[in-house]
């Protein structure tokens, strides 16, 4: 009997069910909105914030909840201790508090603020994590194309040294022009050694905001933001004077305050409370109380001193952090937006004519290395300039990228055009 097809068989038998779940023989390649998505929904700090608003909404019912009624019973003249069939007064009755109409109505509004200044928290805690994801990812793509261009610098150093190593042979240069090609060879292995630690621990940072183990296998694909945007900076800021959470958070915090402020007057305004009772004395008939009670609102000025001051002062200060509030996301977007340009700028600088330069001047360096009419000197500057002028431009392109997803940021949603919208 072959133990290992029987064991394959119930194992797939398993995994259909969906018993085991199925790992997958490839590892799943992750484009930028799947990590986002991943993110969002993996996070622990934003699952926490979730569940602190959950429990927001549970305390929206607490505060809309009714006094409780109350059962009473006295016994009087008991000839004994707990004598209460020997009692010759008792009273037995209910009672309920009324609460003067809008008391209750305003705990739950104030409640529902509360709530709703917790989601603006969640809203500016999924942005914050958004722009992490994009950085780590975009960050990833650069150390990958950074260790791209690491072993095309090694395959062209040994490739150098190669020729240097016959020409020495054949007696063209000498020793010193093999010596140099030799270090060359060693500092392109160690550069490629260098980017490969870069580009794990890239890996490591998104697997981190992903909420998976850090040194797990992750493979991306997808490639940087070059998409060319209207950056129109009075229009950024519109959008994000009304979507940005903090701007709703402190709108709310106002409004909450506004209520506390009518419920704190509020509270000079009676609760009633109503009760029913059977009174009965040995010998006599039964008879019925009703009783109706209210307080006195003769310290009117604790609530004018107390609740009502902190509203108004607390208002105050919220006006104050709304205006810097304000201005502290123009200059982010001002910021922004001119960052992207700048990087765009730059992009614009490498790619209509500076890469392309490069390697025409390599090109000619290494045609005139192999016909002897230049050293290795003048080869290896120009190798170097060629691979530095590939990572400043890969440099631009993810600073492009980066100042889009802090754009996106500072205006609160995606922008218009892009393709991670």
């Amino acid at each position: 009997m072959n133990y290992q097809k029987i064991f394959g068989l119930v194992l797939t038998t398993l995994i259909s069910a969906g018993i085991i779940p199925a790992q997958e023989a490839k590892e799943q390649t992750l484009s930028l909105s799947q990590c986002v998505e991943i993110a969002l929904r993996h996070n622990p700090l934003l699952l926490s914030s979730l569940d602190e608003y959950r429990a927001s909404l549970a305390r929206i019912n607490q505060a809309k909840e009714f006094p409780q009624p109350t059962l009473s019973f006295d016994s009087d003249f008991q000839p004994r201790l707990f004598d209460f069939k020997g009692s010759r007064e008792f009273y037995a009755g209910l009672s309920q508090t009324l609460e003067f109409p809008g008391k209750r109505r305003l705990r739950g509004e104030i409640a529902s603020r509360e709530s709703g200044e917790i989601l603006a928290e969640i809203d500016l805690l999924k942005l914050d994590l958004i722009f992490k994801v994009k950085q780590a990812f975009f960050n990833l793509l650069l150390t990958h194309e950074k260790n791209k261009y690491a072993q095309q610098d090694l395959a062209l150093s040994e490739d150098f040294l190669q020729k240097a190593e016959l020409r020495r042979s054949a007696g063209d240069i000498a020793e010193v022009e093999a010596l140099r090609a030799r270090v060359e060879t060693s500092k392109a292995v160690n550069a490629v050694r260098i980017s490969e630690n870069e580009e794990r621990l890239a890996a490591a940072e998104l697997n981190f905001l992903l909420a998976r183990r850090k040194m797990e296998p992750l493979k991306i694909s997808g490639e940087w933001e070059k998409t060319d945007i209207l950056l129109d900076i009075e229009e950024f800021k519109r959008r994000a004077f009304s979507v940005r959470p903090e701007i709703k958070k402190i709108n709310l915090a106002m409004e909450r305050e506004a209520l506390k402020k009518n419920q704190a007057r509020f509270s000079l305004l009676p609760d009633f409370n109503v009760g029913v009772s059977q009174h009965r004395i040995m010998g006599e008939l039964k008879t019925w109380d009703i009783t109706i009670s209210a307080p006195i609102p003769l310290f009117f000025w604790q609530p004018l001193k107390g609740t009502i001051a902190e509203s108004e002062a607390t208002m105050d200060s919220l006006k104050r952090q709304a205006d810097h509030l304000r201005d502290e996301i123009s200059l982010e977007v001002e910021e922004a937006v001119l960052n992207a340009n700048t990087a765009g700028s730059q992009i614009a600088l490498f790619e209509d004519g500076i890469l392309k330069q490069a390697e025409e001047v390599y090109n000619t360096f290494l045609f005139s290395f192999q016909k002897g009419e230049i050293g290795g000197i003048e080869l290896i500057e120009a190798r170097r300039s060629l691979m530095e002028g590939r990572k400043a431009y890969a440099d631009a392109v993810y600073n492009y990228a980066v100042t889009l997803a802090a754009l996106e940021k500072s205006i609160g949603q995606p922008l218009k055009g892009s393709r991670h919208e």
